[in-house]
Order: structure tokens, then sequence, then C-alpha cells
């Protein structure tokens, strides 16, 4: 299996006229197809002067003084991931499950596991995506992504004054049918006040499924609610008692509601029934 690369190198006039590949490809002792792939899957970078951005294009023009860097992890360029689906194309936005294990963001080695780049790719890269909310790799469901600088300000301010009724729901540990009216769980986060609503949907002997609301935004906040409250999450490795074997988290966003920030009108989204949690 190839080894971990890094390179950073500063063009030089005998560079120009070389394929970026190409040049990569002796850099790095890597054979041009691997090369091509880590450019198409985001881990190659050229910074012009004071800009710096992912380079894709094997035949990019090159200029002495440029410079490109290369991110070469052959485990992270060969992760297999879940496409994300599509729940409404509404032109400046649109709406998409994102699956478990799929990013919110990029980093300096690729970013073809995140939703933007998914999605840049469903529209065969003729629209801008912006992410204006996150949800953890390890949460599923609902996401907003807008298609627009505009249209991503307008929703970022949505966001930020919590004028979005965003609904979860999780599978637990533990029988919690005896809660089948909203209750408020205000464990401290960092120091931070923090407020979570749960309600007991649907419960057996062993686990539960949850509604779930926030009135705060807290890092992990669910997550950690819940394993406060003696009844962590099924399949978190984090806060909780998972095991190798379990199942992914059982955490999802389930439902996304706000007026519109751009045509003033009461939107309602969700995922459909075949992509919900079940109870087992």
């Amino acid at each position: 299996m190839d080894h971990i690369i890094e390179i950073q190198h500063e063009l030089t006039a005998a560079d120009v006229g070389t394929k970026a590949s190409l040049l990569l490809a002796q850099l790095s002792g890597l054979s041009q197809a691997k090369v091509k792939e880590a450019m198409t899957k985001g881990a190659v970078w050229l910074q012009h002067k004071n800009k710096r951005q992912r380079l894709r294009r094997a035949a990019k023009q090159l200029k002495a003084g440029d410079v490109i860097e290369m991110f070469y992890n052959p485990e992270i360029l060969e992760k297999s991931v879940s496409a994300p689906e599509l729940i409404a194309d509404e032109g400046e936005y649109s709406l998409w499950f994102k699956p478990y294990g799929l990013s919110c963001q990029g980093s300096k080695w690729g970013d073809f596991s995140s939703i933007n780049r998914q999605v840049e790719a469903h529209f065969e890269n003729q629209r801008s995506v912006f992410l204006v909310h996150r949800l953890d790799n390890a949460t599923s469901g609902i996401l907003l992504l807008a298609h627009s600088k505009s249209a991503a300000q307008a929703f970022s301010e949505l966001f930020a004054k919590r004028a979005v009724d965003k609904r979860y729901q999780a599978i637990v540990a533990g029988d919690l049918s005896a809660i089948n009216n909203w209750q408020e769980l205000t464990e401290t986060i960092d120091g931070k006040h923090a407020s979570t609503l749960i309600c007991c949907a649907e419960a057996n002997t062993q686990h539960s499924l949850l509604d779930i609301r926030l009135n705060t935004g807290r890092k992990h906040q669910i997550r950690l609610h819940l394993a406060g409250l003696g009844h962590p999450i099924i399949g978190d490795r984090l806060h909780g008692n998972a095991l190798a074997a379990d199942k992914d988290l059982q955490l999802q966003a389930q439902r996304l509601s706000f007026i519109c920030p751009i045509t003033a009108v009461a939107r309602d989204y969700h995922i459909a029934k075949h992509l919900k949690l079940r109870l087992f």
C-alpha cells in the first residue's frame, strides 16, 4: 500500500510547461494516474500569489513562483462514502439527506467525501454550493445548502437567529416510555447553558426512539445530554459505550421548518419515510 506523502514545491522557470500531474508524479514517485485521482478528489492545492485553492485539472497552466502542494493519504482517498439523496430543489437552495459518514467539510487531504463536493457533482458543477449549517459526520439527516452568496447569507442569518425549527430523532439504550410528554434536559456543556427537549415516540424493553428539539446549539449537545441522562445514543463511540460491532450512530436530523428568507413563504421539509430511524 502507498504511504502518506506530503509535498510542497515552489515552481521554477524550468517547471513551467510541465503538466501538474507529471510534475507531482516526478516529485512523489506515484503514477500519473494516482496523482490525477488525488487531484480529482481534492488533495492537490495551488497557491498563486495570495490565492490558494484546490487544483483539479492536470493541464492547468502553472507559473514560476506558484506553490503546488499534495497531501496524499491512500487510506483517506480510498474511503467509500454513500451519496446524499435530494429531498427538494428550490433553485436558490436545496435540501438533502446526508448519510452517516459523509462530512460537511473537506480537509487538506481531500473533499470528495464532503456533501459540498458531492452536491456540486450532482449539479455537474453548474451551481455553487455554500454550507450554512452542519451535521456531525456520524449524524445522518436533512441538510440545507445554498447556491448563491445572497442565499447563503440569508439562511446563515436565519440559522443564527434560531428561526429554523430543527427536529431530531435518536435511538437510545433503555426503556424511556415514561417520558410521554416533552421533558427538558439542561446539563451545562463546557460551562454554558444548554437546553434539549425529549419525548419518547416508541419503546421496547431494550431501546427507545426519542423525538428531540434543541433550544440551544452546543457541540454534541444531544449526545452529551442523553449520555448524561444515563441513556446514551446507540452507536455513540464518543460519549456512549458503543462497541466496534454496534450500528452506526442512531441520531438523525429529520425535519426543518422556517419562513423562507427569499420568498417569505412558510416551508416544512422532512426526510422520506424509508430513510427514517427504526426501533430494533
